[in-house]
């Protein structure tokens, strides 16, 4: 019997340039959500990817209840859609008594911004839309 002899093959991908291109668009990102705080009425953001989170609020303490609603509002969004079959849900927004949050998804980032009722929601929205 014969042994067959396997040869190596090795196989990259050039990935640097799409690493690059993502740090790029994160950078404008985190740049748009700093620029973003400091609008009339934004209390905060929450910036989530699969690697890592970043939390910028003026309410520290409710760092929970800000993530916990963030969450479930994604995690509603997305049922919804299924059930009702939207298709892609673009962006959600909360309004609630006191405080409204917008959440949408840019690239593999999830972002909710929260704002007090009088904040202008579509600038937000804008200004995200534009990384």
């Amino acid at each position: 019997m014969v042994k067959k002899r396997k040869e190596a093959v090795e196989v990259t991908a050039p990935q640097e340039a799409v690493a690059i291109e993502s740090s790029t668009c994160d950078d404008k990102l985190r740049e748009n959500l700093e620029e973003i705080k400091n609008y009339d009425g934004v209390v905060g953001y929450i910036l989530r990817n699969t690697t890592s989170a970043s939390i910028d609020l003026k309410e520290p303490a409710k760092i929970v209840d800000y993530a916990t609603l963030s969450s479930t509002a994604f995690a509603a969004a997305e049922e919804l859609s299924r059930l009702f079959e939207f298709g892609d849900v673009k962006d959600i927004v909360v309004d609630g008594k006191n405080l409204k949050m917008l959440s949408l998804a840019v690239d593999e980032n999830k972002i909710s911004v929260f704002m007090e009722n009088n904040a202008d929601v579509e600038k937000v929205l804008k200004k995200l839309e534009n990384v």
